[in-house]
C-alpha cells in the first residue's frame, strides 16, 4: 500500500457512490471488485441499497485492523508527539 496520507490514516476508508447495476447481488460484486480496483485489499461491504437503476454502496476499505501495528503510532513516537 501506498505510503504518505495512507499511512496516516486511523482504521480504514469508506467509498460511497451510486452504481448502476441490475440487482443487489451485481451491486455487491461491483463495489467489492471497485476497491480491489483501486489497490485495497481487505475489503467490506458496510452498506447497500438497491432501488431503480442501481444500488447505493458504501465499501470500506481497512488500512489496519484494530490490534495491527499502525504506521502513525510508529511517526508519533519517531517524532516525539506521543
Amino acid at each position: 500500500m501506498a505510503q504518505g496520507v495512507l499511512s496516516q490514516v486511523l482504521d480504514a476508508l469508506d467509498l460511497e457512490t451510486f452504481l448502476i447495476c441490475s440487482s443487489e447481488e451485481e451491486g455487491k460484486e461491483m463495489a467489492i471488485r471497485l476497491m480491489k480496483t483501486l489497490g485495497f485489499h481487505d475489503v467490506d461491504l458496510v452498506f447497500i441499497q438497491f432501488a431503480g437503476p442501481g444500488a447505493r454502496v458504501r465499501a470500506r476499505a481497512y488500512i489496519y485492523r484494530p490490534g495491527q501495528d499502525y504506521a502513525w503510532v510508529r511517526n508519533v513516537n519517531r517524532e516525539g508527539k506521543g
